[in-house]
């Protein structure tokens, strides 16, 4: 007769959640194993197999996660020789189970020898603990060993296994950076554009990103703030925010600063100083020429214009008024004449370094010529030299005396005629003339640009306030002839411009 072995199966089914989703189960306790009943062996119609195989199901398929047991050994054994039972565990479910753990209880009648994988008797059972199986895999176990005594050798395995309640959070660390840009140099009157570009190169959005700058001493926005606030808002990984300010300088000088950005959680990031110089070209202006000139001559000024500035002075504009009443004005270096001005385009004034220009004209008449240079350039201020010239004319006065009659009869009258003539370019004043008489000679009458009188043999005129150039005054002298002879009529002439009087002698020829 056949000896049959019977295996009998235990498992327990447990509450499993994979991820964000949960699966539960109804928990069931595992079958107890059927009791074996001794059944008389019949006589078979055909041979017995030679295995015997056993599968049972742990847990619900349907709602979860379920683990199938199979068992086989061999159908019948002989007394003492070794044999090995194969128990496979099978993930039937597309979940991974966590901690399946299979039990197999070692009978009375079975002398262990191993397992693989390894795994050593306690309390009449071998434990096996698959810390993972995966979706509809499965994991094979052996044990080998031998019956002590003849009849049935039966043993029972179950299996417990966990669905993991796992749930997962990302781990993240923004990281700002910040770059401030801002040019090397600049004029007094530019504008400066100041960049800020903030960056999170790190693996997590960063939350209420703010930028903030203190601008050094001198240096405010356009519109007058003395900081920069700019809220960036949140800025995901691997994005970055650029935002340029404009700002102004109230003087030349160096300014430097750095920015700094924030976010939640503390993040911070300051950028490199950057540093910014602020120039100006400073223009200088002088005009030279003589402050006395005399009529008829040329009038020259030299205006030379300097840049005392820390920068090049550009667009430079040189203009000179021209004063009423002269002529033939003559501009060096390309000067433009239109009109009462002269301009001169300077172009590019290095820092240091100055141009000269002459100009000249004719003044048309005696006075005070004065007039006014100005320079301008690109962010430079304006400046000024203004200069005067006192034109004077030059006084010539020519004394003329004549006689009408000679020669003359005693006892007829004579009449000198006395003529002065400004010859030249400015008027003489004070003019005085006096005339002496000779014995021979009786005054008889003065007239003229002024009123004469005569004392002692003296004729004496008044003082002639003026005489313009060109201009003549005319005096007369008439006396009468008392003896005959060869007289002479003396006039003397002084003025203000004189150095010395300027004497005339008239002959006449008295006869009887």
């Amino acid at each position: 007769m056949g000896k049959q072995v019977m295996v009998s199966l235990c498992c327990i089914a447990l509450l499993g959640i994979v991820g964000c989703e949960c699966f539960q189960c109804e928990q069931k306790a595992a079958p107890s194993p059927a009791p074996v009943k001794t059944v008389e062996p019949k006589p078979a119609p055909a041979p017995a197999p030679a295995t015997n195989r056993v599968s049972r199901i742990y847990g619900d398929k349907l709602g979860c996660g379920s683990v199938r047991i199979d068992k086989e050994l061999p159908a019948t054994v002989q007394l003492g020789q070794p044999f090995t039972c194969t128990i496979t565990a099978t993930n039937l479910t597309d979940v991974e189970l966590s901690q399946v753990t299979v039990n197999d209880r070692i009978p009375a009648n079975f002398e262990f020898k191993s397992a693989d994988p390894a795994a050593t008797p306690k309390d009449g059972m071998l434990t096996w603990v698959i810390d993972t199986l995966g979706p509809n895999a499965s994991k094979k176990m052996t044990v080998t060993g031998s019956a002590k005594e003849v009849g049935w050798v039966q043993n029972c395995a179950d299996a417990t296994y966990v669905i993991l309640a796992c749930a997962k959070t990302q781990v993240v660390q923004p990281a700002l950076t910040l770059a401030k840009e801002c040019p090397a140099e600049v004029l007094l009157c530019d504008q400066i554009p100041l960049k800020y570009t903030v960056c999170n190169k790190g693996t997590g959005t960063a939350s209420n990103v703010m930028i903030s700058d203190v601008l050094p001493d001198g240096m405010t926005q356009a519109t007058g703030q003395k900081t920069v606030d700019i809220k960036v808002g949140d800025l995901a990984p691997g994005k970055c925010m650029t935002y340029t300010v404009v700002a102004k300088a109230a003087k030349t000088g160096a300014y430097k600063s750095g920015a700094s950005a924030k976010a939640d959680g503390g993040l911070k990031a300051e950028s490199e100083v950057c540093a910014t110089a602020v120039k100006q070209p400073v223009l200088a202006i002088t005009k030279t020429g003589s402050e006395k000139q005399y009529l008829g001559r040329k009038v020259n000024y030299e205006i030379t214009v300097a840049n005392k500035g820390d920068a090049a002075a550009t667009n430079v504009v040189l203009t000179d008024s021209i004063p009423a009443g002269v002529a033939e004005v003559v501009a060096s270096d390309g000067g433009q004449v239109a009109g009462a001005t002269a301009t001169w385009n300077l172009g590019t004034i290095a820092a240091g370094q100055s141009r000269k220009v002459t100009i000249g004209y004719l003044p048309q008449s005696a006075g005070s010529f004065s007039n006014t240079a100005s320079v301008a350039a690109t962010c430079a201020e304006s400046v000024k030299a203004s200069a005067k010239t006192d034109v004077a004319g030059i006084g010539a006065i020519l004394l003329e005396v004549i006689d009408v009659s000679d020669p003359i009869e005693v006892g007829k009258n004579e009449t000198y005629i006395i003529t002065v003539t400004n010859q030249g370019s400015a008027p003489d004043t004070d003019i005085k003339i006096e005339c002496k008489l000779e014995e021979a000679m009786q005054f008889v009458n003065a007239s003229g640009a002024t009123a004469g009188s005569h004392a002692g043999g003296v004729v004496t005129f008044q003082s002639l306030g003026s005489l313009a150039p060109k201009a003549k005054a005319t005096w007369k002298v008439e006396v009468k002839a008392t003896k005959p002879g060869d007289v002479r009529f003396t006039t003397t002439m002084t003025s203000k411009q004189l150095g010395r009087e300027v004497m005339e002698t008239e002959a006449t020829n008295f006869y009887q």
